[in-house]
């Protein structure tokens, strides 16, 4: 049974389509730990923030999850995305993000791990 990383999974397909952190937000206790490779931290202050900073990278971004497995309070998501920076460039990248729950069904640590460069190196539509 995945319900709870199913449930994040339709939170993010839709922070994807809106742009709106509130439905993923709601998720987490607002004590989460939320770590990317990007940060060293969670200096956002929180889920809501930490989802629109993340949501503020895009102009267009759509995931798909190739795998969702879920085990006690563990949950591990396999995924990929693609579409455009906000500065307009064309982006695809795949990771996996990993969830801890409490005992009242909140994500209490959200950890997710992905190769950066994606981010920083040029496409081939940037070096013609």
């Amino acid at each position: 049974m995945t319900a709870r990383a199913d449930q994040f999974a339709v939170a993010l397909n839709k922070l994807d389509e809106t742009g709106d952190a509130r439905p993923i937000a709601q998720l987490f206790a607002d004590d989460a730990e939320l770590t990317r490779p990007q940060l060293r931290d969670d200096p956002a202050g929180g889920p809501e923030p930490f989802w629109t900073a993340y949501q503020q990278q895009f102009h267009d971004l759509a995931t798909s999850f190739t795998r969702i497995e879920e085990v006690g309070d563990l949950a591990v998501l396999e995924w990929s995305s693609q579409g455009r920076l906000a500065t307009g460039r064309p982006i695809q990248y795949a990771g996996v993000s990993v969830l801890n729950f409490d005992d009242t069904d909140r994500i209490v640590r959200f950890a997710t791990y992905f190769d950066t460069a994606a981010f920083t190196m040029p496409t081939s539509q940037d070096t013609d």
